[in-house]
């Protein structure tokens, strides 16, 4: 009785248009009430979320990925890898995609990289008569690997939570961040193989190529600095987004001098917008996270799985649809902070490795980021191309296949995942 009034009633402050936030904090404080506890729990509770030294790398992620955007890196990562792949058959589709994997490197954010890499490739993509709807569905799949491929805030909440190695988890990104490129660029160069509508790119001359990877090239340190760091055990996550901070202050305001005072302080400014609602919502999560679990929530989702679900393949395949259907509903973060709490327990006793689990449950909610009608790169997209939102589901549909047979994939062999972390 407790399991379905926890769920009815967070559903009805949803529904009702309350701010998730504002929902889990609410319905978290009412359950510490009701439970005959004091309300000095909540007040512990905000401070405690926020005193959390691994927590710093989210505006710090945030602040790099918006000075990288407002600083026009993009176009020279853009540029350089179409001098290589651009005379490939859907060769602008493949560079546009191996450069939202490289800018997923230095960004940790999906948003970022589908408004950084859609700004330049969609215009140039449509001159070159690739289908509309196949160009936007491209960059908004292409984006979500902004959480995936690491550094990735959402793994880091994952980690922050489960108290896992926020490294394993990152390096667990990397195989099934190169999975998903490699069936997208399948896709795509079968898409254009058989449309043969767009115009074909000619192959840059030496010259041309030596000009524009040399151009992009501080942008690659910029990468290699952060993640050799943090493989190599030199600093923390934390410390890399710090680094990965002033580096791209530096890259963007003196190398490039592409960042002005206005861009900078712009980018200031939505760092600090965008850390407040994402900090607001894990402290709504905290509280509600403290409330069922002395209602013994997980208790009761582990004794139903131990009860109902015999294997853990059946449990992963609850799980996945009950995250693709609340995607259609929360945004990625929140799916996060509400189900991890509640699911970890029964992950745990199923034997299912939680690091694997983390890469899972983060490939479920990039799809929740393509999915309408909350899915945040649909909007962003469409913003970019000043495009109907219509025109954005359609193309993006057959990613989502792709993303979902990746998410297969990853079940059958989960080595892709393990191996990298586990054995390096």
């Amino acid at each position: 009785m407790t399991l379905v009034f926890v769920i009815v009633g967070l559903l009805a402050l949803l529904f009702l248009g309350i701010p998730v936030a504002f929902a889990l904090a609410g319905l978290g404080t009412v359950m510490l009430v009701m439970k005959g506890l004091p309300l000095v729990m909540v007040a512990q509770s905000l401070h405690g979320t926020v005193d959390n030294f691994v927590l710093l790398s989210v505006p710090m992620f945030l602040l790099m990925s918006n000075l990288l955007l407002r600083g026009g890196v993009g176009r020279d990562l853009f540029t350089a890898v179409q001098s290589w792949v651009g005379h490939w058959p859907g060769g602008l589709g493949v560079a546009a995609l191996l450069s939202c994997g490289l800018f997923s490197a230095i960004s940790g954010s999906s948003v970022a990289t589908a408004a950084t890499i859609g700004t330049v490739a969609i215009p140039e993509m449509t001159k070159r008569g690739y289908g509309k709807g196949f160009t936007l569905g491209l960059m908004a799949a292409g984006g979500t690997l902004g959480i995936l491929i690491p550094p990735s805030i959402p793994l880091i909440v994952y980690g922050v939570i489960t108290e896992e190695s926020i490294g394993k988890l990152f390096l667990a990104g990397v195989g099934p961040g190169l999975l998903l490129i490699v069936l997208f660029v399948i896709y795509i160069v079968g898409y254009a193989m058989v449309t043969r509508a767009h115009e074909s790119v000619a192959k840059a001359t030496p010259v041309e190529r030596r000009r524009a990877t040399l151009r992009a090239l501080p942008t690659a340190a910029l990468a290699a600095i952060m993640l050799g760091g943090i493989y190599s055990g030199a600093f923390t996550p934390t410390e890399a987004s710090a680094v990965g901070a002033v580096a791209a202050f530096i890259l963007t305001a003196v190398i490039l001098r592409t960042l002005s005072r206005a861009a900078f302080a712009e980018a200031v400014r939505q760092t600090v917008s965008t850390t407040i609602v994402l900090f607001l919502v894990v402290i709504g999560a905290k509280i509600f996270g403290k409330a069922v679990t002395l209602y013994q929530v997980p208790a009761m989702v582990s004794q139903l799985v131990d009860t109902h679900v015999a294997t853990a393949g059946l449990f992963l395949l609850i799980v996945a649809g009950i995250l693709l259907f609340i995607g259609l509903f929360l945004e990625s973060l929140s799916m996060l902070l509400i189900m991890v709490p509640v699911l970890f327990p029964a992950v745990i006793a199923l034997g299912i490795d939680p690091v694997w689990f983390g890469i899972f449950f983060v490939m479920m909610i990039e799809i929740a980021l393509i999915t309408p009608p909350v899915g945040l790169n649909l909007f962003v997209i469409q913003a970019v191309a000043q495009s109907t939102l219509g025109t954005v589901i359609r193309g993006v549909s057959p990613f989502i296949a792709l993303m979902l047979l990746a998410v297969a994939i990853l079940w059958l062999l989960p080595q892709i995942a393990l191996w990298i972390p586990f054995n390096l």
